[in-house]
């Protein structure tokens, strides 16, 4: 009860190239389906319980998804939050590019036109803080049919509170940071704006 499970999208063409991908919209590779697939097939032969299953409106995580969710009958649905992030004009250059990796390290480098780390932490959080208050309603359905698992379920939700303690700490800093590089004012505004630059192609 109460995991929340990760996986990366499968194999796509750019990944093959060693190209970064980011925000551009890289198909699958054949290799890249069927690892889907797999996926799909290994979560119903081990009946992990899932409920939901989020996905990013790129087609490489959108296909994995359906991909997953047909082989299991796990219902899925597309959250743009989730989108990679966008590096901008490094986007179909070399991984492993000695510039790129350089730029990485500051998190608040927009990679000309791209999104920042910041940014990218921010809507991630925002939809963590959604799914957050949601808990307390799965909760006390399933403590109403499982009134035996009502100790484990409140270390849960204390759990739950200190996460969203330490998101709200994280905000704090990034806010700052945000002040004093670009002197605006974030404090107390509500969410941080969650528009971030998308390459289609």
């Amino acid at each position: 009860m109460g995991c929340v499970y990760f996986t990366r999208h499968g194999q796509t063409i750019w990944n093959v190239e060693n190209k970064i991908c980011g925000a551009t919209d890289i198909a699958l590779t054949q290799l890249g389906h069927e690892q889907a697939v797999a996926l799909g097939q290994r979560i119903k032969k081990e009946e992990l319980k899932i409920d939901e299953i989020l996905y990013s409106p790129l087609m490489r995580a959108a296909d994995t998804a359906k991909h997953i969710s047909e082989e299991t009958g796990i219902p899925c649905r597309e959250e743009p939050r989730l989108t990679e992030q966008n590096f901008g004009k490094y986007e179909s250059t070399p991984r492993d590019g000695v510039v790129f990796q350089e730029a990485k390290k500051q998190f608040v480098n927009h990679f000309d036109g791209g999104e920042t780390m910041l940014h990218l932490a921010q809507r991630i959080y925002n939809l963590l803080d959604e799914i957050n208050a949601e808990a307390t309603t799965v909760l006390a359905d399933y403590i109403a049919q499982h009134p035996e698992a009502v100790l484990p379920c409140l270390n849960l939700v204390s759990v739950f509170r200190k996460l969203e303690r330490s998101g709200d700490h994280i905000t704090n800093i990034a806010e700052e940071i945000v002040f004093f590089i670009d002197a605006k004012v974030l404090k107390h505004s509500g969410k941080t704006d969650e528009h971030y630059p998308l390459t289609k192609k």
